[in-house]
């Protein structure tokens, strides 16, 4: 398995992890109140298991999966540029709605998300290429 798809994995399921510890102690609060600032974990429990876990899954699985021409998977600085990205909007976004930041620190995030969808596309748009038409098909 290549490395960058290691790391997106990884960081998947710490992404899993913290989503769900946030959403059982969203839970339990709602049916035990522990403290009423335990609600303002809402934003990084969604954050962290949209963003976090399911597109960071779907990247890393794609980039692993997706087809390799050449035997090469091409340029992974787009790929790790991705990751960081990512991994750094969810965080900026997340935290920024639960700790009430400015407003730009969850834009910010947004940009970074943004961001990373762009340069997952730069590497993979390459390996996607269209189906050669069949030889006996005429109109």
């Amino acid at each position: 398995m290549p490395r960058p798809t290691i790391w997106f994995l990884r960081s998947a399921l710490i992404h899993l992890a913290l989503g769900f510890t946030f959403g059982a102690l969203l839970l339990w609060n709602k049916g035990v109140p522990l403290h009423p600032l335990l609600w303002r974990l809402l934003p990084a429990h969604m954050e962290f298991l949209l963003l976090g876990w399911i597109v960071q899954l779907a990247m890393g699985v794609a980039y692993w999966i997706l087809p390799r021409f050449y035997t090469q998977r091409g340029d992974v600085r787009p790929v790790w540029l991705a990751f960081v990205l990512l991994n750094g909007g969810v965080w900026l976004a997340g935290m920024g709605g639960t700790l009430a930041a400015p407003a730009w620190v969850i834009l910010a995030g947004r940009l970074c998300e943004a961001g990373a969808a762009a340069a997952f596309a730069v590497h993979a748009w390459p390996r996607v290429k269209p189906m050669a038409p069949e030889a006996s098909h005429r109109d």
